[in-house]
């Protein structure tokens, strides 16, 4: 079985590979680009790849592909109605990133609550050595535990932080759809007008395309922590920034970017340097047992394939 992996540098080179290596002939691509993804398809049985596009104009040159294995949980970037009306499989991985999606939320709102940015830079810039005087605590902080957090979105992610918020003592909000016992579950409006850190869980769909834009942003508290590890485009990202440089948001933590990696004419350019803003590139999934668990999951997809079986199956 001709096996072969498009794009692994989006996956990091430091996972192991060897089950999938038993399962057949592998042959790994750093990248792929859309102008190469015919020739490395065209004798491939099974593809693994995370970014490349999948679609009607390539698709059709893979005359001997029999299952495709998306190491993500979403799978908009590959022609499903083609692969249904062809016979092609298709497996995605689910729950995979949970545990680390949220350290790093967490981690992004501890560190801004508590202003680590900045005292780091006082320490390190030797303005510390120098000032005589034994600490600091400007400028002010806050304890969790007299702080409103809302999660926005309480699916597996946004349960998980939420709990981690109510375990260090925080009062917890909810937005949801449906709403759940566990939670204080509440409209979005009393959401973004109550809370004091605010984290976003949600799909990126027609409903929550911008779902944080000028008229959310103006309920807020001018002191509020803002953190998405979504999607790009949960946030309406001029009006975010807007926010920030005019003194209206505390703190703003971004993982995700309406276009990736973020473009030197994003308005979060405007951000860069500041003490009160985190930006990460679209890491919160990648901790390393995330990205490892996410192989073995391809491998056990790909096994039950061979056997008959359906695990993971989108198609």
């Amino acid at each position: 079985m001709k096996i072969s992996v498009l794009d692994v540098k989006t996956l990091g080179n430091d996972l192991d590979f060897s089950g999938i290596h038993k399962l057949g002939e592998v042959t790994v691509y750093d990248l792929t680009t859309q102008e190469q993804v015919i020739d490395r398809i065209k004798d491939a049985e099974v593809l693994i790849l995370n970014k490349v596009k999948l679609n009607q104009e390539n698709l059709p040159y893979a005359k001997k592909l029999k299952l495709i294995c998306i190491t993500a949980t979403g799978f908009d970037n590959v022609n499903i109605d083609y692969c249904k009306a062809h016979g092609i499989a298709v497996c995605n991985v689910v729950g995979y990133s949970t545990d680390s999606v949220v350290q790093l939320t967490v981690s992004m709102a501890f560190s801004l609550a508590t202003n680590l940015l900045s005292y780091d830079r006082y320490v390190k810039s030797g303005d510390y050595t120098e000032s005589g005087i034994f600490n600091r605590v400007e400028p002010v902080f806050r304890e969790l535990s007299a702080l409103t957090w809302g999660v926005i979105g309480l699916g597996t992610i946004g349960t998980k932080v939420a709990r981690i918020a109510n375990t260090m003592g925080c009062r917890v909000l909810a937005y949801k759809r449906t709403p759940v016992k566990e939670f204080q579950c509440v409209d979005l409006d009393t959401l973004c007008r109550e809370s004091d850190i605010i984290t976003v869980h949600t799909p990126l769909n027609d409903g929550t395309f911008r779902l944080i834009n000028r008229e959310q942003l103006a309920k807020m508290k001018e002191s509020a922590i803002l953190i998405n590890v979504a999607r790009g485009a949960v946030f309406d990202e001029e009006a975010v920034t807007e926010a920030v440089l005019n003194g209206k948001l505390g703190g703003l933590g971004v993982d995700v970017y309406s276009t990736e990696p973020m473009q030197q004419d994003s308005p979060y350019q405007k951000l860069l340097g500041r003490d009160n803003v985190l930006f990460t590139p679209h890491m919160a999934w990648g901790a390393y047992d995330a990205r490892q668990r996410c192989i073995n999951e391809i491998e056990e997809n790909i096994k039950s394939f061979l056997s008959g079986g359906v695990r993971s199956r989108v198609v």
